[in-house]
C-alpha cells in the first residue's frame, strides 16, 4: 500500500500513522461483529467484563512488541530493501515464532496436538526457502551495490521482536479456545487489546522514528497534515487489510494450534514476493540465474507450509 502512495515525500513514518488507525479500526470491527454475533459463547462486551487484568496486559504487550518490531522492520526495508529486510528480519521472526509458539504449548503442560517431526521438518524446509530468497535478493543487491550494515542490524532486531508478539497474545487467551493459552480472553478480545497496544505505543515509537529518521530528513506533523485524503486512505486500508488477517488468524488458532496458525498467517512472503515479481517488477534487472533461485524458493515455501499443516 505504501508503494501506491503517489508522493515520494510520503515517508514510512507518515504512512505509519494512517496504518495504525486502520489496524485499530479492523480490530474494533472484528470484536463487534465476529466477536459478538452468534448464539454460543461470550460476546465481546461480556468477555471484557469477565477478563482478568493479566490477560489484557499480555494482549496489549503483544501489540506493543509487534509495533516496535514492525516499525524497525519497515525502517530496515527502507534502508536495505527486501534483500536484507525480508530474509533476515522476516526469516528470524517466522522461524523463531513457530518455535516459540510450539514451546508455549509444551511449557503450559500441554501435549503438542500433532506430529512434532513434521512441524520441525516444515520449519527446516522453510529455512532453506528463506536462504534461497536471501541469495536471490543478494544477487540483485550486489548488482545495485548496496547492503548497509545499519539495515542488517535493524532487520535482526525486528526479527527478534516478531518472534514473540504472537505468543504474548496467545497467553492472554482462554485455553478452552487455544492450545497454550493461559488467560481468559476469546480470540476476538485478544486481537482487540493487541490493537490497543499498537494504538497507545505508536505515538511514542513513531514520534521517535520521525525525529530520528533512518534515512532522509526529519518529518513533522505539518508534513502529515499536508497529505491528501487519498494518501491517508491508502494507509488506513493497509491497516484494515493486515489486522483483518490477524483477526482471521486467531479465529483459526482454535481449530489448529498457535504454532501452525502463526506459520500459516506469516506465510505472507509468498504473496509479497509475487507482488514484487509481477506487480512492482523488482527482479526486472536481476542477473542471470536468479529466476532458478526464485522458483526453488517458491516450491520450498509451499512444500514447507503443506508439511506444517499436515503436522496438525
Amino acid at each position: 500500500m505504501l508503494k501506491m502512495v503517489s508522493s515520494k515525500k510520503w515517508s514510512f513514518e507518515l504512512f505509519y500513522w494512517d496504518l495504525t488507525w486502520g489496524l485499530f479500526l479492523a480490530a474494533l470491527i472484528g470484536a463487534f461483529t465476529f466477536g459478538s454475533f452468534g448464539g454460543e459463547g461470550r460476546t465481546f462486551l461480556q468477555d471484557i467484563a469477565q477478563a482478568s487484568v493479566m490477560s489484557i496486559i499480555f494482549a496489549i504487550l503483544g501489540g506493543i512488541v509487534w509495533n516496535v518490531a514492525n516499525i524497525i522492520f519497515t525502517a530496515a526495508n527502507s534502508i536495505a530493501g527486501m534483500s536484507v529486510g525480508f530474509p533476515i528480519g522476516g526469516g528470524i521472526g517466522w522461524i523463531g515464532g513457530i518455535i516459540v509458539n510450539y514451546l508455549l504449548i509444551r511449557l503450559s503442560g500441554g501435549q503438542y496436538p500433532g506430529n512434532d517431526l513434521l512441524v520441525f521438518a516444515g520449519v527446516v524446509i522453510i529455512l532453506v526457502a528463506i536462504i534461497l530468497c536471501a541469495r536471490a535478493y543478494g544477487k540483485l543487491s550486489v548488482k545495485e551495490g548496496k547492503t548497509p550494515k545499519k539495515g542488517i542490524v535493524l532487520a535482526i532486531l525486528s526479527g527478534v521482536g516478531l518472534m514473540f508478539f504472537y505468543g504474548l497474545v496467545v497467553k492472554s487467551l482462554d485455553p478452552a479456545f487455544v492450545s497454550g493459552g493461559t488467560g481468559t480472553l476469546t480470540p476476538y478480545s485478544g486481537v482487540f487489546f493487541f490493537g490497543v497496544g499498537i494504538l497507545i505505543s505508536t505515538p511514542i515509537f513513531n514520534t521517535i522514528a520521525m525525529r530520528n529518521p533512518v534515512q532522509g530528513e526529519k518529518v513533522t506533523w505539518k508534513d502529515y497534515r499536508a497529505g491528501t485524503p487519498r494518501t491517508h486512505l491508502i494507509g488506513i486500508i493497509g491497516g484494515l487489510i493486515w489486522m483483518g488477517g490477524m483477526v482471521v488468524s486467531f479465529m483459526a488458532a482454535g481449530s489448529v494450534n498457535p504454532a501452525i496458525s502463526y506459520a500459516l498467517s506469516n506465510a505472507a512472503p509468498i504473496v509479497a514476493i509475487f507482488w514484487g515479481l509481477f506487480i512492482w517488477k523488482e527482479f526486472k534487472h536481476a542477473p542471470k540465474g536468479t529466476n532458478i533461485l526464485i522458483a526453488g524458493m517458491y516450491i520450498l515455501f509451499i512444500v514447507g507450509l503443506v508439511v506444517i499443516t499436515m503436522s496438525n
